[in-house]
């Protein structure tokens, strides 16, 4: 069998390193250095774009958590990465050329993987076996029609909008209060209200704060629908008032009758786990969002899940699209992995890759794959590229919010420490079950 991986950034090496670990023959297809998306410049595999932190090396900390989950998995990112490591106090950080030559290196010295550095502008069709698509938030415009056609063009998103998101057990819900617009059973909104002093030196804060310059391809026009919160606050001091954080049909019941403004977050998941601002989609810097969003009542002590941006990003709707395995519902030969599945950040990325890897050679001999728990941080990520909401669905970093919580009544403070001891055996768990399946195929 052999299995083609188009894109050679960090999900598409990974994968083709497990596949290959496995006895599988790969077609490795990468553009560069034929031809380079705008925001690459390098020749060499697993090219770092932005910063060469790979966020914290923290075990209690979720990207730190699925890091030691990589390591669990033999992941080739992960060896690289800690190959090249450069001082960075608590984070992981690489030396971007090193760990970029490491990766190319080892795809290159694998007498399974056959690397090809061409542009391919169309989906192999289901005769040339098994496609793993790979190629990121920068996919070249063919591929991306392509993709768009095979998909449906209403499954590929080009730009991001993104609001922060806050986890429920960092909020101080004595300072805020449930409840829809207009609504008079228990609402499905946390409400922080605000009077109008507090308000006005919320929005002159959003006005003064620092901004992200977008890279010159991300010059993404301002749609009035989806305007950047701190874009609508410097149209005038009340635009706020009447927009995202219109009091309308709300009551504080502490001082019952309507607040000035108020912010309204809504929940994220079923579990309730994690809080959306919503209408808080920002090109401000991540510290100061930090900072200004702290101003809102109940968030004085958040954890910021995910914070928000404005930026260009191909990606699918895959709850829609994918099945379980990641695999096209309409195309079950082609499987999606990486950012392009709605999955953010380098680590993120490389657990995708490295979890489609594994999936993605099984059901063409007839065996299902098993798939991660939820009570891992891999399983986590994956689940929600599967959850549909009913809104657009969004790209996300991992966080403890995606993870399945531990049993109720458990103290608080032992609440990080159970969920990474549970997650580090049942990736190990996981690893055993795959481990079988693949010898049941004749794999490694």
């Amino acid at each position: 069998m052999r299995i083609t991986v188009i894109g050679g950034g960090l999900a598409g090496c990974e994968a083709a390193w497990q596949l290959a670990a496995r006895g599988v023959h790969v077609r490795l297809i990468e553009m560069k250095p034929k031809h380079y998306s705008p925001a690459h410049s390098a020749p060499d595999l697993g090219e770092l774009v932005c910063s060469n932190s790979l966020r914290s090396s923290s075990i209690e900390s979720a990207a730190g958590l699925l890091k030691a989950e990589l390591r669990i998995l033999d992941s080739l990112i992960m060896e690289a990465a800690d190959a090249t490591a450069v001082p960075a106090g608590r984070a992981l950080a690489v030396d971007r050329t090193l760990f970029s030559r490491f990766i190319t290196e080892r795809i290159i010295a694998s007498p399974l993987i056959s690397l090809e550095r061409e542009e391919i502008t169309s989906v192999p069709a289901s005769t040339e076996g098994p496609v793993i698509v790979a190629t990121g938030p920068l996919t070249s415009e063919r591929l991306a029609a392509d993709i768009a056609r095979i998909l449906g063009a209403d499954g590929l998103y080009f730009y991001d909008a993104i609001a922060p998101i806050v986890t429920a057990d960092s909020l101080h819900m004595r300072k805020l209060f449930r409840a829809s617009r207009y609504g008079e059973d228990e609402g499905d909104y946390l409400n922080a209200p605000m009077d109008e002093p507090m308000y006005r030196s919320f929005v002159s804060e959003i006005v003064k704060a620092g901004k992200v310059e977008p890279y010159p391809f991300e010059n993404i026009p301002h749609f009035e629908g989806c305007l950047p919160v701190e874009e609508l606050a410097r149209r005038g001091p009340d635009t706020l008032a009447f927009g995202p954080m219109k009091p309308v049909g709300l009551i504080d019941p502490s001082i019952g009758k309507r607040p000035f403004a108020v912010v309204q977050l809504r929940a994220e998941n079923r579990q309730r786990t994690l809080y959306n601002l919503v209408g808080f989609q920002t090109k401000m810097t991540y510290p100061e969002q930090e900072r200004v969003f702290r101003m809102i009542p109940g968030l004085e002590n958040a954890v910021f899940a995910r914070l928000g941006s404005i930026h260009r990003n191909t990606y699918i709707d895959a709850p829609r699209l994918l099945d379980r395995f990641s695999s096209a519902v309409a195309h079950p030969h082609v499987f999606f992995a990486g950012q392009i599945t709605g999955v953010e950040g380098y680590i993120e990325s490389t657990a995708s890759g490295l979890a489609v890897g594994l999936m993605a050679g099984l059901p063409s001999m007839g065996v299902t794959p098993d798939l991660p728990s939820t009570a891992t941080a891999l399983g986590g990520l994956l689940r929600h590229t599967q959850s549909q909401g009913s809104r657009r669905y969004e790209p996300m970093n991992v966080n403890f919010g995606l993870i399945d919580a531990p049993p109720s009544g458990t103290p608080k403070k032992r609440k990080r420490e159970i969920m990474v001891n549970r997650s580090l055996e049942a990736i190990q768990e996981w690893k055993e079950n795959m481990k079988t399946l693949w010898e049941r195929v004749g794999g490694p």
